[in-house]
């Protein structure tokens, strides 16, 4: 009981402080404007390739607020709201592939292992196929102990409903294979994370009708309080609401303070649709001129909300960015029911392994506390002619960190041990802090807007191939240079000029770990480096060319993005048309290009349980450790990043609005 008044005592407080602020309004009013009230409906509608619907998203929103003519404290009062419903008919349109009837009995296909590499007497095992559950890596394979604790009972952990982890974007290959449950939790609950992407049928066609009141995008009180006769003033905020520190497009640097809900559309969907609003208290001093600055204004921000992560997606929805969902799914299943893995054993062979052996146990989402409270400061200001501002930002990460380093059995042994190397984790969210600012100027001589932003942030987690627990803390530098310039296109017989807007977003990841393991140095194909699978240095660009036609009546666009290292691009062209001031209709298009899947360290050869883990390659069969078995899961989605690993999502799209 204690534990439940503990977790609900955020969501008291929210409203307590809301409620106040609402009796808080100025005593006397002298006159009340009207409610301006305004929204949309509309309809989107996706098609890809080979699957045939991802989307037919429906969605109402309404927009509401109202001005308090005020005298007293207040110099300025008002309330506002945004209220969204959607469904999704993807799930009931389509549920043969992203609903209560996808996924079906899968197999792994195994390149097979020499003699002796089960231990000594096991026989040469030659390529094979193999269903799930039903690995020949079993209690009484020769050159086994007889004591082993492989397999696990498909009565519980049947071979139906699943699928190949990254099966839409490459073969099998010779690396490590893994099976995921797709159906939404309430239909098959295998895999699904208590707390942590465990959605039902009804929480992904309804997505924001759920306990966290998601239907409410913005509710807040917004105040203005005169600081003194030279029009400073203090502007004060409360309530559920999206604070927007960034000055960039789809890449967030500076802006985190909400996290971001990527199962809408991966990457793509505006930043506005795709931020999770909070529960926060935001301030402003505006001090306008003071001395050599033209402006100058100071922010603090309460995040004192129940903690919330990123929404990657799960198992089975249409969009799951770096495949990470299915990923936490299938390891779940691991750790829970047992699973099957392909291409495990000799490097070669599937295996079948135990419950509590290897997986996902729990993720670990901070309950709410006053430490767990968020913060964010800002100096921003503008001196002769450029925007500037310095920002420190105190938050819990919205990314996972998956932790090795749990209690785990020995699968040979049967001992349950902290065992270095194993695959067996917890998710955690690290505390971050980020330092940061932003800048943004006109250049007169190439008629042209510039911003920049950049953060160092300490405290983030990597996956790291080369630690016992298999991550480690970062420093990292983000930046974004953008360039915003208007021309009239030679080719385009229009008299508005076109927007033309160019990013470029790098990362650099500090006391970065990336090693030539013994497979590698020996010059074998299939063994290579072994560290954190992210690039110590990535570079993504992106352009936008928007040009307005028919006075702004028809607009066509093209955006294009290109992460350098990945070698993947993504091009997605649109036309708009604004058919009356209350109609528009929205044709596009969505193309993914590049490399595509990519191979790093799958931990296969990190001799968890020596010395019957151990290869040929490790010097000492009694010590732990990777020597590069490499393949394309788990780790390699992080070298293909968010564009590569989703080569399959190419789509067609047609949305349309109706604005009230």
């Amino acid at each position: 009981m204690i534990k439940n008044m503990r977790r609900n005592y955020g969501k008291w407080l929210t409203t307590s402080l809301f409620v106040a602020a609402a009796y808080s309004l100025p005593q006397a009013i002298a006159q009340e404007e009207e409610w301006d009230v305004a929204g949309f409906v509309e309809n989107s509608t996706f098609v890809r390739d080979d699957v045939g619907l991802s989307k037919f998203r429906n969605t109402a929103q309404l927009e509401f607020g109202r001005e308090f003519n005020t005298k007293g404290l207040f110099s300025q009062f008002s309330f506002q709201g945004v209220l969204r419903a959607t469904y999704d008919g993807v799930y009931d349109l389509n549920s043969s592939e992203f609903g209560e009837d996808s996924g079906g009995a899968v197999s792994f296909i195994n390149i097979g292992a020499p003699a002796g590499s089960l231990g000594p007497g096991s026989p040469a095992i030659p390529a094979h196929t193999t269903p799930y559950g039903s690995s020949i890596v079993t209690a009484g394979t020769p050159g086994l102990p007889p004591s082993n604790a492989f397999g696990f009972d498909t009565s519980v952990n049947p071979n139906a409903g699943l699928a190949i982890l990254g099966s839409a974007y490459h073969e099998q290959g010779s690396g490590v294979v893994l099976a995921y449950p797709t159906r939404p939790c309430d239909v098959d609950s295998r895999g699904c994370i208590n707390g942590y992407l465990d959605y039902s049928s009804d929480d992904l066609r309804f997505s924001e009708f759920n306990d966290k009141l998601d239907f409410i995008r913005e509710l807040y009180v917004d105040g203005t309080i005169p600081l003194g006769d030279n029009g400073s003033e203090l502007g004060i905020r409360l309530g559920k609401q999206q604070v927007v520190w960034g000055r960039t497009d789809l890449f967030r640097v500076l802006d985190v303070l909400n996290p971001v809900d990527y199962s809408r559309h991966n990457i793509y969907d505006e930043l506005e649709d795709i931020r999770i609003p909070q529960w926060m208290l935001s301030t402003e001093a505006r001090l306008g001129p003071q001395g050599p600055f033209t402006d100058l204004n100071f922010s603090f921000v309460w995040n004192f909300d129940e903690f919330r992560p990123n929404n990657l997606g799960q198992g089975g929805t249409p969009y799951s960015i770096l495949d990470a969902g299915p990923y936490f799914r299938a390891m779940n299943v691991c750790w829970e029911l047992g699973c099957t893995v392909g291409n495990f054993a000799g490097g070669g062979i599937s295996t079948d392994f135990g419950p509590g052996q290897i997986g996902i146990r729990k993720a670990n989402l901070p309950e709410w506390s006053f430490q767990n409270t968020q913060i964010g400061l800002k100096m921003e200001g503008v001196i002769n002619d450029v925007g500037f501002s310095l920002n420190y930002i105190d938050y819990i990460s919205q990314l996972p960190s998956l932790r090795g380093g749990i209690p785990a059995m020995n699968s040979f042994t049967g001992e349950t041990n902290v065992l270095p190397y194993l695959i067996a984790f917890d998710i955690e969210f690290p505390r971050v802090h980020l330092y940061g600012g932003s800048l943004d100027f006109y250049a007169d001589s190439i008629k042209s807007a510039i911003r920049v932003e950049a953060a160092y942030s300490v405290g983030e987690e990597f996956a790291n191939t080369t630690k016992e627990r298999l991550f480690s803390s970062n420093d990292v530098i983000r930046y974004v240079i953008g360039v915003d310039h208007n021309a009239f296109l030679p080719f385009v017989d229009s008299n508005s000029a076109a927007l033309i807007s160019a990013q470029v977003f790098g990362q650099h990841i500090l006391d970065h770990d990336l090693i030539e393991t013994a497979g590698s140095a020996a010059g074998i194909p299939s063994f290579g480096r072994a560290g954190i699978p992210d690039w110590k240095e990535n570079w993504t660009a992106t352009l936008l060319v928007r040009q307005p036609l028919k006075n702004g009546l028809v607009n066509p666009q093209v955006i294009a993005a290109h992460d350098f290292r990945a070698n993947a691009t993504v091009v997605s062209p649109s036309i708009e048309w604004l058919l009356s001031n209350s109609w528009k209709v929205t044709l596009g298009a969505n193309f993914k290009f590049g490399k595509g899947a990519q191979t790093f360290d799958d931990c296969r050869s990190c001799n968890p349980f020596p010395p019957f883990t151990a290869t040929a390659l490790h010097a000492d069969p009694f010590a732990p450790g990777s020597v590069g078995l490499s393949g394309f899961e788990p780790l390699g989605r992080f070298r293909q990043g968010p564009i590569g690993s989703a080569t399959a999502e190419d789509e067609l799209q047609l949305t349309i609005r109706y604005r009230f």
